[in-house]
């Protein structure tokens, strides 16, 4: 990225119209965090678009949506679990097609435990890997044909180097990576991971998508950018030599404190 990146934020639709001023003045791009939920996605949710449609008229940023993942694992040994997870993915992206969304978040299957075991089980990765592609063949060739991508986030994830390989193993431009800073400093902090920067270069062009929060290596916390210990100067150079324009989106507890994470990373210089 050769000049400031602008950034985006995840909010509800509630928290957009609250910000539409700030998300509009610039092609901010968007992640609707209303669709995560079972609950929602196995309900009606037309309506909920529809009035999506409506509070997004002029919005020039990407849209996309953070996709269901709590209880969801996409390597998942279980078959009737695994259905589950195949059908949730798939009801995600039904919505994106409707909403006209270009990214999907999905969380990554690897773990601490895994970091510490792939090696003391035979073909143990190659198991992961396996599970993964038979839970989401189906979702990626619905992403392919609707234009949309799955962006895979870390959450315990010790070795940056783990999913750009399962990205890398679909073989699809509809599988890419994600990254959030705070998960990633909690597993640098609390786990011995690389620092947030690390995460960062070795997903390289692959990475198309990444939650901006700040926390203490310990939780996560995701705090308003600068309240806690990230080097976020390293990350953004990190992020300045890339050419894949991955999406930056603050995502913080509070989405209230989105317009002061936005104002400071412009006072810091990095972002605009």
């Amino acid at each position: 990225m050769s000049t400031l990146p602008v950034v985006g934020a995840a909010l509800t639709l509630d928290a957009y119209e609250r910000h539409r001023a700030l998300m509009t003045e610039k092609p901010r791009d968007l992640e609707l965090q209303d669709f995560v939920n079972a609950d929602v996605l196995n309900g009606d949710w037309k309506p909920l678009v529809e009035r999506a449609k409506k509070v997004l008229d002029g919005h020039t940023g990407r849209i996309g949506i953070h996709g269901p993942f709590w209880g969801m694992n996409i390597a998942n040994p279980d078959p009737d679990i695994a259905a589950v997870v195949t059908r949730r993915l798939l009801q995600g992206l039904e919505v994106c097609e409707a909403l006209g969304a270009t990214h999907m978040v999905v969380h990554s299957p690897y773990s601490t435990w895994d970091y510490n075991n792939f090696d003391n089980y035979a073909s143990a990765r190659q198991r992961v890997m396996e599970r993964c592609h038979a839970i989401m063949a189906e979702p990626v060739k619905r992403a392919e044909a609707i234009g949309c991508e799955l962006v895979i986030e870390n959450i315990e994830d010790k070795d940056p180097k783990d999913r750009v390989i399962l990205a890398d193993s679909f073989q699809s431009s509809a599988v890419a990576v994600s990254i959030d800073t705070g998960h990633a400093h909690y597993a640098h902090g609390s786990t011995g991971a690389p620092p947030v920067d690390y995460y960062v270069r070795a997903a390289g062009n692959r990475l198309r998508h990444i939650h901006l929060q700040d926390a203490d290596g310990y939780a996560d916390r995701h705090w308003s950018l600068g309240q806690g210990t990230i080097r976020w100067h390293s990350v953004f150079a990190a992020l300045a030599d890339l050419t894949s324009q991955p999406r930056l989106i603050i995502e913080l507890r509070n989405l209230d404190e989105v317009p002061a994470s936005i104002a400071w990373l412009q006072a810091q210089g990095l972002a605009q």
